[in-house]
C-alpha cells in the first residue's frame, strides 16, 4: 500500500482518489507516521424488489373485478342500466 505525506496528498489528491476508487487504497502520513488510510467506499446497491412477497397474506374476493363497476358505468354513461341497454342493442344490430 502506498504511503504519501500530507503535502503530496494535497498536491496530487485527484490522482490518489482515482487510484483508491480503482481498488488501490493509500495511507497519508505526517513526518513518516501513518495518520489515515484512504480507500474507496463499496457502492451501495438498492435492495431488489421482490415480487410475490405478500403471497398467502390475504385472499382476493371472488367479485374483485366487479368492484366499482357501477360507478365506472355511471361516469361513462350517466346511468348504470344504460350500459346493459346499449350492449343488447349492439347485439341486435349485429344479427
Amino acid at each position: 500500500m502506498e504511503t504519501v505525506n500530507i503535502h503530496e496528498a494535497k498536491t496530487h489528491l485527484s490522482r490518489l482518489i482515482a487510484k483508491a476508487v480503482n481498488g488501490e487504497p493509500f495511507i497519508i502520513a505526517k513526518a513518516g507516521k501513518p495518520l489515515v488510510q484512504v480507500s474507496a467506499i463499496a457502492p451501495v446497491e438498492p435492495p431488489k424488489r421482490k415480487f410475490g412477497f405478500l403471497k398467502g397474506q390475504f385472499t382476493t374476493p371472488e367479485n374483485f373485478k366487479d368492484f366499482g363497476r357501477e360507478e365506472i358505468e355511471e361516469m361513462f354513461y350517466g346511468n348504470p342500466d344504460k350500459f346493459s341497454d346499449r350492449k343488447s342493442a349492439l347485439k341486435k344490430k349485429r344479427k
